[in-house]
């Protein structure tokens, strides 16, 4: 199987090395030329996958056109800012019903656009799938055991992605929830900077957990009245990605929210990080979506406050802390 990666950060370099291990021919493309140079001359990618040696039958290039065209299977691994503009610059080298599988996380600040559905809006003769789960590329990379999940509305789809990409290290499961998959993904990056920024506050486990658990329920508020699954939340893509994301020294979301918590701008956070912070991305777009669906998300009002409005982490944890009572469960997601 021929495999074109488009995009060469962390996330795509890992997918490379997986799956040339499974036996397939893996072109890798990057925007920038110095990146390409780099993979060419070492074969690792030195700043965001240092130690992950990659195969010598790797090819890396700048040249889109012939990767769009020369495989039959895409990944889609660019950040999540930059998937519309990518997208648009493939559309015109992708043949109808070519498999482009998304593998970035996060929402279109401006359209509230699921990826899946902006990669559709600008490539509508492509079939779309989405990977996601518990799944660092530090450990992916390093082949230590992760599974996760393949989502396309044609199951047929998800099961070809998925005879790809499983091997004794990857377990792959299939969903027809795409949509229930993307807001999982897309909203845990938020709650992860929460979790960071309650660790940079010094809080403990207790506060981590509550972020956790009352996390996932304002995912499932959201993603259930949007049309998802509540099995989708209550799996891999769901609490399982919540967990890993808020828990990992290796979640780019959790290392910014620490800083904040420490006291940087949010800007200083991500400048610190050296990547793309998703979460960042995708906070507005949630309180979009939630006023669009009518959804109270609290923690995610939160963590705008703090973005966007400079509010005090600490002054944000009172206000969650003194939120009306409740009763924990109910007819609903609560």
């Amino acid at each position: 199987m021929k495999i074109g990666i488009i995009g060469a950060g962390s996330w795509g370099i890992a997918l490379a090395a997986l799956l040339t291990n499974n036996g397939c021919d893996v072109t890798v493309w990057s925007i920038l030329e110095d990146e390409i140079e780099m993979l060419k001359k070492e074969h690792e990618h030195t700043t965001k996958l240092p130690g992950v040696k990659l195969s010598e039958s790797i090819k890396f290039t700048t040249d889109l056109e012939s990767t769009v065209k020369d495989n039959e299977v895409l990944v889609l691994a660019v950040p999540s800012p930059f998937i519309r503009k990518t997208a648009a610059d493939m559309s015109k080298f992708v043949k109808d019903g070519q498999i482009i599988v998304n593998v970035a996380k996060g929402l279109e600040e401006k359209t509230l656009m699921r990826l899946s559905e902006v990669i559709k809006e600008e490539i509508p003769q492509c079939k779309v799938a989405v990977m996601c789960g518990p799944s660092h590329a530090e450990e992916v990379g390093r082949g230590l055991p992760t599974t996760i999940v393949v989502g396309s509305e044609d199951i047929k789809t998800a099961e070809f992605i998925q005879n790809i990409f499983m091997c004794e290290t990857f377990r792959v499961y299939t969903s027809t929830d795409m949509l229930g998959m993307e807001i999982g993904a897309a909203l845990k990056n938020v709650v992860a900077l929460a979790a960071g920024i309650a660790d940079g506050l010094g809080y403990g486990d207790n506060t981590k957990a509550a972020l956790i658990t009352r996390g996932i329920t304002e995912i499932g508020r959201l993603g259930i009245k949007m049309g998802g699954k509540f099995e989708t939340f209550a799996g891999l893509t769901g609490i399982g990605d919540l967990i890993v994301t808020c828990a990992s020294m290796h979640s780019r979301n959790r290392r910014a929210g620490i800083l904040i918590g420490q006291g940087k701008t949010m800007q200083e956070a991500m400048d610190e990080v050296k990547m793309v912070v998703e979460g960042v991305y995708s906070a507005k777009a949630a309180m979009g979506l939630a006023k669009k669906y009518d959804v109270e998300l609290p923690i995610i009002e939160e963590v705008n406050k703090i973005l966007f409005d400079n509010v005090p982490a600490k002054d944000a944890l009172k206000v969650l802390m003194l939120r009306d009572k409740k009763m924990e469960t109910g007819d609903e997601i609560g």
